[in-house]
């Protein structure tokens, strides 16, 4: 499988600060990859040095197995994480403009099919600040994809938006995926990267530490993970043995164990303290390994 994107040694300093070091990345035509990682880690800056909106101090990034030129970049879509409209514009004459401004074509056309699919088109005459939150975020999103890229690059997409809305979104990106676009999201929520990744990249204080398909991740951690439903909940796990974290969704606790603890004898002796509705050996969610990695526990321990 070709490759649309090959970062190769990149490393981008802010004076003393190392924000991306020596990153190395490939990301295959037609997949969706997703960025993760906490706040500060490195994933916008990344992603603007896709976009050439910044230089990397060293290393080479292809896209295309070609450096990145202006016309280049105009058979790709970004949405940024900090929004930018121009509010005093008519959101019909904005779309024309970001249409235009990437050599987009039949744009009369494609603007009313993406209002009307996105449920905007009431708007189309209306001014960019008449619009709520939401709305103004879906009206990005159209630019962003107008002119039909072969790659987009989505920051935080599904931020600002409900869940019916949402779920609109991920359907029209699965979609485009479908038609051959190539679809690099950064995202805070690791429910919707383990349901719409193809692979997924995970950078901590500038560094790769996660790189491929959520299975090959998830096979890294193996199968030390419990989920347990029971008549006590928390109260029947105080005392027991072997335990090295809890998680706890209420009616439901994801148990990790201590390396070499069978998970039989666990479950023996929970039997004699209540009733287990449910029981489950799992590998780890991917929630779960980000917390792992990016835990102030793990930042302490890094510090000593």
């Amino acid at each position: 499988m070709m490759n649309i994107i090959e970062l190769s040694g990149i490393t981008k300093t802010f004076g003393s600060v190392v924000a991306v070091n020596d990153l190395s990345l490939e990301v295959p035509k037609g997949s969706i990859y997703g960025f993760i990682g906490p706040n500060g880690s490195g994933k916008t800056t990344t992603i603007r040095m896709i976009m050439k909106i910044m230089y990397p101090d060293r290393g080479k990034l292809l896209v295309n197995g070609q450096e990145t030129n202006f016309e280049r970049l105009q058979n790709v879509g970004y949405l940024p994480e900090e929004r930018g409209l121009y509010k005093k514009m008519k959101i019909g004459e904005l779309l024309q403009f970001h249409g235009e401004l990437n050599n987009g074509t039949d744009l009369p056309n494609r603007i009313n099919l993406w209002l009307e699919r996105l449920e905007l088109k009431a708007y189309k005459d209306k001014k960019v600040e008449t619009l709520s939150k939401g709305m103004r975020q879906k009206l990005q999103f159209i630019a962003t994809i107008l002119h039909q890229p072969e790659l987009i690059i989505l920051d935080e997409p599904f931020s600002g938006l409900d869940p019916v809305n949402a779920e609109m979104m991920k359907d029209i990106i699965l979609e485009l995926q479908q038609k051959g676009a190539t679809i690099i999201f950064s995202t805070h929520d690791m429910a919707v990267a383990e349901r719409m990744c193809d692979y997924i990249f995970m950078i901590y204080q500038g560094e790769k530490v996660l790189d491929g398909t959520l299975d090959n991740i998830q096979d890294q951690y193996g199968n030390d993970t419990l989920r347990i439903q029971s008549d006590l909940g928390t109260e029947a796990l105080k005392g027991l043995k072997g335990i090295e974290n809890v998680n706890n969704f209420g009616k439901l606790q994801e148990i990790r164990l201590k390396e070499g603890v069978d998970p039989q004898k666990l479950l023996a002796e929970l039997l004699k303290k209540t009733r287990i509705s449910k029981f489950e050996i799992t590998k780890p969610s991917l929630n779960d390994i980000f917390i792992r990695i990016a835990s102030p526990e793990r930042k302490e321990a890094g510090n000593e």
